[in-house]
């Protein structure tokens, strides 16, 4: 995929949400600073193709469906799922070499759409991050969100592995009095993932969680664990116990997804997942739950960091020079590992011309 600033191009990025998919839309989505267009054949399997016609560059997207072809509204090429050009009206018909449109491998899974936009000989399906607690878990406490943000993935990312700022940028639903940033946080890096988790005593349970414990108002044990894969999938968990050690079989948990996959260098599309292991079956709440943690996110996490992407004027954090705080070393470790395999990735695409 070409591009103008440096990604890992050989990775699995989410391009849309399953429920963003209808079953005869041209849908079409700028990722890595290329135009994709994405539509489902007539059985329903999603396929991606580059949003660009080769004769004078039209959008595909702009055209109109054949069955399972595209056509181009501009002069008439008519092209297969796969991107082979297999008609032109012009002339006797003869189809010019280097007609054809490149496709990219695509899979949906656990309510995303991901695609792998580097070299589709690499592209493994079981590499894709496994979100399988949304297929594992009731309509009714599942919800999928995308929203658009005007800043760079990497600041999204940081603002993840970095949950100190909730001491301070969030209102009372998830507010962690305090808690969080007199604490130096586990990091670790385990077969290419780095993990990262806070562990403390909540007096009281952010009320998210502490409403649905035995005793809202009592302290209560709670964790945050956040698991980065590469370029920008982050797994988190967050839950609060009492009168136990297992979060999980005694207290009440949220397993969240936030998933960043770069538009262009300036701008992000965030995807954004939820399921639970209470109330499971009360689509009300799950609704409810839903609107007050978006809401926190665009009320307050996404101002504070477009505004941070405005004032910073340049995708390079490292060029400004920051002051670094203990609360950095996840976001750091995620930084130096994803341009270490940017690094490796372009080294070997050099090596391969040479």
């Amino acid at each position: 995929m070409e591009s103008k600033i440096a990604f890992l191009e050989n990775a699995w990025y989410v391009a849309a949400l399953s429920t963003e998919l209808g079953a005869e839309a041209l849908f079409h989505r700028k990722i890595l600073d290329v135009n994709v267009l994405i539509y489902r054949k007539q059985d329903g399997t999603p396929v991606a193709l580059r949003d660009r016609c080769p004769h004078r560059f039209a959008p595909l997207h702009m055209g109109k469906r054949v069955g399972d072809d595209v056509v181009c509204q501009y002069h008439g090429l008519r092209f297969d799922c796969s991107g082979k050009c297999k008609h032109s009206p012009h002339g006797n018909g003869q189809i010019p070499k280097a007609s054809d449109v490149r496709s990219f491998p695509l899979v949906e899974r656990d309510g995303f759409l991901w695609i792998w936009p580097g070299d589709p000989a690499l592209a493994e399906a079981s590499s894709i991050p496994d979100c399988s607690e949304y297929s594992r878990s009731p309509k009714s406490a599942v919800a999928h969100v995308y929203m658009h943000n005007t800043c760079n993935y990497e600041l999204l990312a940081d603002n993840i592995m970095d949950l100190t700022h909730i001491d301070h940028l969030h209102g009372p639903l998830i507010n962690t009095g305090g808690k969080l940033s007199p604490l130096i946080p586990n990091v670790t890096e385990v077969d290419g993932k780095v993990v990262i988790r806070w562990d403390w005593l909540a007096e009281p349970a952010m009320p998210l969680l502490g409403e649905h414990l035995a005793e809202p108002k009592a302290p209560a044990k709670m964790f945050f664990e956040v698991v980065w894969h590469a370029p920008a999938v982050m797994r988190l968990r967050v839950g609060a116990v009492q009168g136990s050690d297992d979060f999980v079989k005694d207290g009440v948990v949220l397993f969240d997804y936030h998933i960043m996959t770069p538009e262009s260098a300036m701008s992000t599309h965030y995807f954004f997942a939820s399921t639970r292991n209470y109330l499971t079956d009360d689509a009300a709440y799950n609704e409810g739950k839903m609107q007050g943690m978006l809401g926190a996110f665009t009320l307050e996490d996404k101002p504070m960091i477009e505004a941070q992407q405005a004032e910073m004027g340049t995708h390079d954090l490292w060029a400004l020079k920051p002051v670094l705080l203990s609360s950095d070393a996840g976001a750091i470790r995620v930084r130096r590992v994803l341009k270490a395999m940017i690094e490796a990735e372009q080294g070997a695409r050099l090596r391969a011309v040479s």
